[in-house]
């Protein structure tokens, strides 16, 4: 029996290396999950608050974000993020020390803000909700966060960037941040809800 030829083996080799490439990327195939990082150039993390007639605005400026985002599977994706809490700025440094202390985030014994996703849903092509444990002041809570998916490109450098924003309100009084004061015409200086907005701008890492 004669023996294929070089060229014939060649030709059988690309076309089987073919046909996988084409099983491999077909809709619907199976790929890998691709992690990112938060760019802190271009991520914010940010809270405000009604303070008597007006809302002080914050953010935290020392923070990490790990993102694992599966297309093929959703609920394969993950979020890991966490924020030093000695970070907080609202450009008033009297303000600033006070909310360290132990009226707010008691920084020197609750150093980190931390949410770890459990589960990832996706709600639309661009809508998506992130449940998880979300520790603050020493207290856990399980929170489900709506994460809209801004969009993807490629950077400078070939890897891919992705934008997501979330916001979502808390009870800061469910966190142990309990104080307040009294006002002379019988409210309070600061409400109990604390809306929370993350901008996210993360660069892929594997």
């Amino acid at each position: 029996m004669k023996k294929p030829s070089a060229a014939s083996r060649t030709i059988r080799t690309v076309a089987a290396l073919a046909a996988l490439a084409t099983i491999a990327f077909a809709p619907g195939a199976a790929q890998a999950a691709n992690t990112y990082t938060a760019d802190k150039a271009h991520t914010s993390v940010g809270f405000a608050v009604r303070h008597m007639m007006s809302q002080v605005r914050g953010t935290f400026g020392d923070f990490s974000m790990t993102i694992v985002k599966d297309d093929a599977n959703p609920a394969g994706s993950s979020v890991d993020f966490k924020i030093q809490a000695t970070s907080v700025t609202t450009a008033n440094e009297m303000r600033d020390k006070h909310l360290r202390s132990e009226d707010f985030f008691f920084v020197e014994k609750f150093p980190e803000i931390t949410f770890k996703s459990t589960k990832i849903e996706k709600v639309s092509e661009t809508e998506y909700k992130a449940t998880g444990a979300f520790t603050m002041r020493g207290v856990t809570k399980v929170l489900t966060l709506p994460v809209t998916f801004l969009g993807e490109m490629k950077g400078m450098d070939g890897k891919s960037l992705v934008g997501f924003s979330v916001t979502t309100k808390l009870d800061r009084k469910e966190f142990g941040f309990n104080w307040n004061k009294a006002l002379d015409n019988g409210g309070l200086l600061l409400s109990d809800e604390v809306t929370i907005e993350i901008n996210i701008e993360a660069k892929q890492s594997s």
